[in-house]
């Protein structure tokens, strides 16, 4: 199968620099392409110079993640699309774990690759970890990763293994699959939408999994950091339409008690002294009400199937039981 990398871009000249190399030398068997999202450094000069053999896919104007990839990836033909922040250093034989695994089904349709920390190796990354999960309620966690408790990667995680989600800033997908489900969803911008289209694939009867085989090193925050805001809106607000949209359940009584707990999270944010955080939570949600219309016309289009959720409530074990690990959360199917 012919394979792309393809790495998002957006005035991200400092992290090409640090980070490109790696992709280069350990991607033999792929095409490189950049996706870049109408840049105003000069990342474009230093690719042109640095890397003449990587194929710029450019972007009339900034499309955020969802939409930059959307418009990209329209002129990429090979059979499997590897998507790949550009903050993210890869290592010697990362591609092939992923690809193994979509060789053993075809109703595989996304795999991701174990993520770790660049700032501490020991560690697992907060974005995808060793894969990702939401709960019954729609919050996301990962093996490896509940909220802001992050394990040390002690080998406990060494198994491939379906999950809900695979992380934006590394996974794979075949290019049928992509199309099939018209990609992502571009009113999402960035941050969750890689769960979102997990979640849909899930309801057209793919599966989606993690590799241990393969393993990456994200730094986090390249574009948009955690203390950023903004960050916290994408967040609340994306994770709210992906219930609203993707859910089988009658999704309202869910979305109400989500408004409770989303403002015991705005007032912790009051608590620790972060204002704009809590303004942020109170935004997200004006935002998603404007959004339920449109939202409500996409779930009555999307086929919805028996979703196993394997925790009922993260908030739950991991604030009141005080759980940390993935592994000793009370897990259930339903």
């Amino acid at each position: 199968m012919e394979v792309a990398i393809v790495i998002l871009n957006w005035n991200g000249k400092y992290l090409l620099e640090r980070y490109l190399t790696s992709v280069v030398t350990h991607s033999e068997q792929a095409k490189i392409y950049i996706a870049d999202n109408a840049s105003t450094d000069d990342s474009l000069e230093y690719l042109a110079e640095q890397f003449p053999e990587i194929i710029i896919l450019k972007n009339t104007k900034n499309l955020g993640y969802a939409g930059g990839y959307n418009e990209a990836l329209k002129y990429v033909e090979e059979d499997i699309y590897v998507l790949l922040n550009n903050d993210v250093e890869v290592t010697q034989g990362w591609l092939t774990g992923i690809l193994s695994l979509f060789k053993t089904s075809e109703s595989i349709a996304a795999v991701q690759p174990k993520i770790k920390s660049i700032q501490d190796p020991t560690k697992f990354d907060y974005a995808g970890a060793a894969g990702g999960f939401i709960d019954a309620l729609g919050y996301p966690y990962c093996r490896g990763r509940i909220f802001d408790h992050i394990e040390e990667d002690q080998g406990q995680y060494d198994t491939d293994i379906e999950i809900f989600w695979a992380s934006g800033a590394c996974f794979a997908i075949r290019k049928d699959h992509f199309r099939e489900i018209e990609g992502f969803d571009k009113s999402y911008f960035a941050h969750q939408e890689e769960i979102d289209l997990c979640w849909r694939l899930k309801n057209k009867g793919y599966s989606i999994w993690c590799t241990s085989k393969s393993e990456v090193y994200h730094q986090g925050g390249g574009t948009l950091a955690s203390s950023k805001p903004q960050k916290t809106f994408l967040n609340f607000r994306n994770s709210l339409s992906s219930l609203l949209k993707n859910s089988k359940r009658n999704p309202v009584p869910v979305i109400l008690l989500r408004m409770v707990l989303d403002g015991l999270a705005a007032l912790r944010f009051i608590f620790k002294g972060q204002f704009l955080h809590f303004f942020a939570i109170f935004k997200a949600h004006i935002s998603f009400y404007r959004f339920i219309p449109e939202m409500t016309t996409k779930r009555k289009q999307l086929t919805k199937r028996n979703q196993n959720f394997s925790v009922k409530s993260i908030v739950w074990d991991s604030f009141i039981i005080k759980t940390k690990k993935y592994s000793e959360l009370n897990k259930y199917e339903k």
